[in-house]
């Protein structure tokens, strides 16, 4: 990896604070608008915070755990950064884009590293018409909800919901339901990375359904179209020694 100017971005906790201003002391920097690579100081959401926030930069980012689980992460070390730097090894992903229609008509248009996914608002389960490629794969599914998740996100929530893990190089999403109550005994599906998913949302007024794309919500939803964008690519910065790849790997051997 070659570069010639750095900066570091924190989130705003202690631990990530202080090695902020330790790194700064340590290294000459510039700001984020104005470097060529980025080194991000927190956990798994800051990094998705950062990746959404220099989107259209399009510039490497390097991420130290300051955080707790630290998936999205490097292990963090203050000697020898520039070193590390010039040894990492590059991911490129590429994010889902949903276009979610409310009820009021608005429409809210939101990018999602880790995944989309549709929550029930209220007690009553969600019903759900699911069209994958203009085909109608499920008429009706009562449910408290459903995701699609990427390879990079299929360890976060889909994990969580009992998805599946993905390898990057798979051209694969995961379909995951949650909490499915009809049909009870489906799991999921697994889809071409190039599939366009449309969710419609069946008695809306009665059943309410919010749409998330990482973090950006949209209420009351009635119709949610998910893609993956190819034209849009992030770029993230790995230790050889422990890249993504290898970590979705050994994530699926772990007690």
């Amino acid at each position: 990896m070659t570069f010639n100017s750095i900066a570091f971005v924190a989130a705003e906790t202690e631990a990530a604070k202080a090695a902020l201003t330790r790194l700064q002391a340590r290294y000459p920097h510039v700001p984020p608008e104005e470097a060529d690579l980025i080194v991000a100081l927190g956990g798994d959401g800051f990094m998705l915070e950062t990746l959404h926030r220099f989107v259209e930069r399009r510039v490497p980012i390097y991420g130290m755990n300051r955080g707790s689980v630290g998936f999205l992460m490097n292990v963090y070390r203050e000697h020898g950064l520039i070193e590390r730097l010039s040894k990492a090894e590059e991911v490129i992903l590429h994010p889902l884009r949903m276009k979610a229609r409310t009820s009021s008509g608005e429409e809210v248009e939101a990018l999602a590293i880790n995944e989309v996914s549709l929550l029930r608002e209220t007690r009553q389960a969600a019903k759900l018409r699911i069209r994958i490629d203009g085909k109608i794969r499920m008429d009706e599914l009562i449910c408290d909800g459903i995701l699609l998740s990427t390879p990079a996100g299929s360890t976060a929530y889909n994990l969580s919901a009992h998805g599946p893990i993905i390898p990057l190089g798979a051209g694969i999403a995961a379909l995951t339901p949650i909490s499915a109550f009809r049909p009870r005994r489906w799991r999921g599906a697994l889809l071409p990375h190039t599939a366009k998913v449309v969710f419609e949302i069946l008695e809306s007024d009665k059943r309410p359904v919010s749409a998330v794309a990482d973090y950006t919500e949209a209420r009351d939803v009635v119709e949610v179209e998910v893609r993956e964008d190819r034209s849009c690519d992030l770029f993230m910065l790995f230790d050889p020694e422990h890249n993504l790849e290898e970590r979705i790997i050994t994530e699926q051997f772990l007690p």
